[in-house]
């Protein structure tokens, strides 16, 4: 399945557009007097994106994500390489003369590896493909910035992935050449339990070295009222968990 259609599908099962299609639901049955639907489903989608766009209960969801992980001490595992997973791309930034670059979201995956990297000296693979068919793919992006804003050098590229399953997969195809099986993987915490998961399923032994965990400042009045930002983190709670449950039927699928 190519990655547009993966995410078209997602778009529909993810929030906002899945409670905006359950409101839509609601005001038609409504308006054909089908009133003991459309008052319940209305009540229950308008409850729903309330608490989705809630920074309170977002953060709340993505912390149970980031409780199957847990950041490296002092005292880690040692490993053998360090896997850093794409984020995303900046597309045409202007600012970099209308070329592709690394994302938000890549660059604070690429500062945490660039710190481990100096750290532990190992070497470093990064994966990611152009799933959108741009010309330069998210693991070359990767390079170009570790090397030339981090100072940071790459040994290994894997750049024809299109999905954390077969960053999995073609990382391992490319390590094993290299003899190695063991590795750091550096992403989110909240995207850690499903690519841990994945990795460790395409046969590495996995050392989770995760980063920008959702972490609060205070709780006050301002973390119960509805946001933008909110909604999103809700996004990628959603997300992920269906990722997993996917994933593991997939897996089940293949091993049948």
């Amino acid at each position: 399945m190519s990655w547009f259609i993966t995410n078209l599908i997602a778009a529909f099962l993810l929030p906002p557009l899945s409670l905006l299609l359950m409101l839509a639901l609601g005001i038609f049955l409504l308006y054909r007097r089908r009133n003991r639907f459309a008052k319940p489903l209305l009540i229950v989608a308008f409850g729903l994106l309330w608490i989705a766009s809630t920074p309170y209960f977002a953060g709340s969801a993505l912390q149970l994500l980031e409780a199957r992980t847990a950041a490296l001490g002092s005292q880690h595992q040692t490993a053998d390489a360090i896997v850093i997973l794409g984020g995303g791309t900046y597309y045409h930034a202007p600012e970099y003369a209308g070329v592709d670059t690394i994302s938000e979201a890549t660059l604070v995956r690429l500062r945490y590896g660039a710190k481990l990297q100096r750290e532990t000296g190992k070497p470093v693979l990064v994966t990611g493909g152009k799933p959108l068919g741009n010309s330069i793919s998210e693991a070359q992006q990767m390079r170009s910035s570790l090397e030339q804003d981090f100072h940071v050098p790459v040994r290994w590229v894997e750049d024809v992935s299109d999905n954390t399953f077969e960053n999995a997969r073609y990382s391992f195809q490319t390590l094993q050449k290299a003899d190695i099986k063991k590795i750091y993987l550096i992403t989110h915490a909240w995207h850690m339990p499903r690519s841990a998961e994945v990795f460790r399923r395409a046969g590495f032994e996995v050392v989770e070295a995760p980063t920008a965990f959702n972490t609060r400042y205070q709780v006050d009045l301002l973390a119960f009222l509805p946001n933008a930002g909110a909604l999103h983190n809700s996004k990628i709670f959603v997300h992920e968990i269906i990722g997993l449950l996917w994933y593991r039927v997939r897996l089940a699928i293949s091993n049948i």
